[in-house]
């Protein structure tokens, strides 16, 4: 079973990044093939980067992170990071430049959080034109968001998109899937009857596993890392009645269609 995949982690982030060897030996050893890390900002999509190249079962995916909500997090302790003002277009073009190192846009979208933010729009914007642009795949956060990164994504011409963690109503649940595109299932699963839902509701073929890392642990009071992903095919088996190794399977080719 040495198929599973994270799709969607914080390699960079100190938690993971002070053990990252014996985090990814960790993962390796469960059967964890592929891992995402997902950079946020410029600091971030370089440290992602280096990692992609360090370790065979990681892979690259650059992004920026909604803006204010990431000042919001930095100046909350909740990710420590220096780099909080850039340029976007320059970004931009560094991502540009390592279209052929990175197998997605991620991580961005819209976090409305603390209200509507025109910047936020605009900056979501220019990432769906550069997915476009290198035909990328592009893994999207919708938080407090949810409906208005919908109307924005089935403006575009981008058929592979993954809706990261979403929280929203039924309703645009089944909107995504009817879109004939993915979400993902982290490993808050085991005890979030939203993500339980979305599991029962959405076809196998568009659904993805993540975990996360290092948040959404399945553990109470233990940080999240990639090994615990098995948590999110345990429970999508358990939910769908169906055997864990045809879940792994399935998910595979999810990401061969995806992200190959």
């Amino acid at each position: 079973m040495n198929l599973l995949i994270d799709v969607h982690a914080h390699l960079d982030h100190p938690l993971l990044i002070n053990k990252i060897d014996e985090i990814v030996r960790k993962a390796k050893n469960i059967g964890v093939k592929h891992i995402i890390t997902n950079g946020i900002n410029p600091e971030t999509n370089r440290i992602c980067l280096e990692l992609s190249k360090r370790f065979d079962i990681v892979k690259c995916a650059m992004g920026l992170y909604p803006r204010n909500a990431l000042k919001k997090e930095i100046e909350s302790g909740d990710y420590p990071l220096k780099n909080i003002d850039f340029d976007i277009d320059d970004e931009i073009n560094f991502i540009r430049k390592n279209k052929n190192n990175i197998v997605a846009i991620s991580e961005v979208g819209l976090d409305f959080v603390n209200g509507e933010d025109k910047q936020q729009i605009e900056d979501f914007e220019k990432m769906i034109k550069l997915a476009e642009e290198l035909k990328k795949p592009i893994v999207v956060h919708s938080r407090k968001a949810e409906q208005k990164c919908i109307e924005i994504l089935e403006s575009s011409s981008l058929k592979k998109i993954v809706m990261h963690c979403f929280s929203g109503k039924k309703s645009l649940v089944k909107r995504i899937a009817d879109n004939g595109w993915f979400l993902t299932v982290p490993t808050i699963v085991v005890r979030s009857q939203q993500f339980q839902d979305i599991v029962k509701n959405v076809p196998l073929t568009q659904l993805f596993c993540e975990t996360d890392s290092p948040y959404l642990s399945p553990f109470k009071e233990q940080w999240n890392e990639p090994s615990f992903v098995i948590e999110s095919y345990n429970k999508i088996a358990e939910l769908k009645q169906m055997d864990i190794n045809e879940v792994v399977n399935n998910i595979y080719m999810n990401w061969q269609k995806v992200f190959e």
